[in-house]
């Protein structure tokens, strides 16, 4: 066995342990930092291009972050908390392109307008009201409403040039939105992180962790051995590959914790003609007693220089915790202290499964039905389906019985200390900086007063808020 010791491990090769790392770098340039991915390569999980929508998620057109709340009023604090999320992100990348330490910004993030479509009497309501609670934000200034079917052909041609008359329908458009390559905003910051110093081991897989006398030990594997390292502060950011991790751990706070894994499917088309009509990412709202997950949404995408739309996402199921994962993950993280909870939560979302089932079970001519909901002229031809990534939600016990845990993501930070985790899915990369400032929080609460200052020449505006 091997042993070396490092200030801080980062497990996982994804956007999160990335800009953690970024941030620990600039607060603490003295630490040695170890980043260990069980994969070949970099952000080839939730993190690649082909795994993740690539919506630079900021509340301008989902549904889901302005759910009604009541008659004729609408709960906007989500879409705002997102937008403002996913400013601080790209306040990061920002400020290290002008450093020069990404490259050509445009290689990874683009404009892309964002719209919001609306169908039926009520989603046209929905979007309506929408559209007056936002539109007075300063975050959402220059959003645009519109039910002129001419004003929409202009838009989007591809989804409303031939459109059947007599369907009431919406659009609201935000011209500032974005379409992001997180494979390749991943991979530059490692690439910064390795210029830096930072030692990145790929091919690397964590496959237990225990709590030692003055750190935390990671039994470690390569293709050759098994070795062993210590790490004083250890961050899970593995995805789907977190949670096994703290049951190994033996963490007391995450002991009736279980996990549900979905994966999803897209439709995908690299046609010129059909790309050509349509510049824009449209989200819809779910159908009537579809959960919000399965909100349907046609994007324009970039990906290695290379324009595509993609239409989806259609749920599927899976076992596994990560694409590349192992089909008896779900079976092997059933335990005695989590069974209980997993059965309550299956109990309290039955229409969630049945929706998976019938997701599942869909046809490719249902897919189809689906997507000339947006593109009424749809060939099945020209669209080929694609599987997206694996993303596992968190089950756990609220007031008392198993529930899956929303949709987000949850930080876990357990006592004594040394150690932090991410669990949990949307909207994750976008709001990457946010959540790692979160962790730093709760992980160095002593230390964060004295790391501001540094950590000011990359965030200013955020940490002198934090100062407050």
């Amino acid at each position: 066995m091997i042993a070396t010791d490092y200030d801080v491990v980062l497990v996982g090769g994804g956007i999160m342990s990335a800009t953690l790392g970024v941030l620990l770098r600039r607060a603490q340039p003295g630490w040695s930092i170890l980043v260990l991915e069980r994969l070949d390569g970099l952000g080839q999980e939730s993190s690649s291009a082909w795994n993740n929508a690539g919506t630079g998620h900021a509340g301008l057109c989902e549904f889901n972050y302005t759910p009604l709340t009541g008659a004729g009023s609408i709960d906007v604090s989500s879409a705002i908390t997102v937008n403002e999320q996913f400013r601080l992100s790209r306040r990061l990348w920002a400020r290290l392109a002008e450093e020069g330490a990404l490259g050509e910004p445009a290689d990874f993030i683009r404009p892309v307008p964002h719209f919001s479509f609306a169908h039926g009497a009520a989603g046209v309501e929905h979007l309506r009201l929408r559209h007056e609670a936002l539109r007075g934000h300063p975050l959402f200034d220059g959003m645009e409403f519109t039910r002129d079917r001419d004003v929409m052909a202009r838009w989007l041609p591809l989804m409303f040039g031939d459109r059947p008359a007599g369907e009431q329908v919406a659009l609201c458009r935000t011209r500032g939105g974005t379409d992001v390559d997180y494979g390749v905003l991943t991979r530059r910051l490692f690439a910064a992180l390795e210029r830096d110093g930072v030692e990145v081991r790929r091919g690397h897989e964590v496959r237990a962790l225990r709590r030692g006398d003055r750190s935390w030990r990671l039994l470690v594997r390569d293709r050759s051995r098994d070795y062993g390292v210590g790490g004083s502060f250890v961050f899970l950011g593995a995805g789907g590959g977190t949670l096994p991790l703290l049951q190994s751990a033996g963490v007391p706070e995450t002991r009736a914790y279980g996990a549900f894994p979905i994966s999803g499917r897209f439709l995908r088309t690299a046609d010129p003609e059909l790309i050509a009509r349509h510049h824009a990412k449209v989200y819809s709202h779910a159908e009537p007693g579809a959960p919000s997950l399965s909100v349907p949404h046609l994007d324009t995408r970039v990906v290695d220089g290379r324009a595509y739309l993609m239409f989806g996402p259609f749920a599927a199921f899976s076992p596994r915790f990560l694409k590349r994962g192992r089909l008896t993950d779900l079976p092997r993280s059933v335990t005695r202290h989590n069974a209980g909870t997993l059965l309550d939560a299956a109990r309290g979302n039955l229409d969630l499964l049945r929706y998976l089932v019938g997701q599942v079970a869909q046809t490719r001519s249902g897919r189809m039905r689906a997507l000339r909901r947006f593109v009424p002229d749809a060939r099945a031809a020209d669209w080929e389906v694609i599987t997206a990534g694996q993303r596992v939600q968190v089950v756990k016990r609220v007031n008392g019985r198993g529930s899956i845990a929303g949709f987000g993501t949850e930080v876990v930070t357990p006592a004594p200390g040394g150690l932090a985790a991410l669990l949990g899915a949307s909207p994750g990369a976008s709001a990457s900086v946010a959540i790692m400032l979160d962790v730093l929080e709760r992980s160095f609460p002593d230390r964060m007063p004295g790391w501001r200052p540094a950590l000011r020449t990359l965030l200013p505006s955020a940490l002198e808020q934090s100062d407050d």
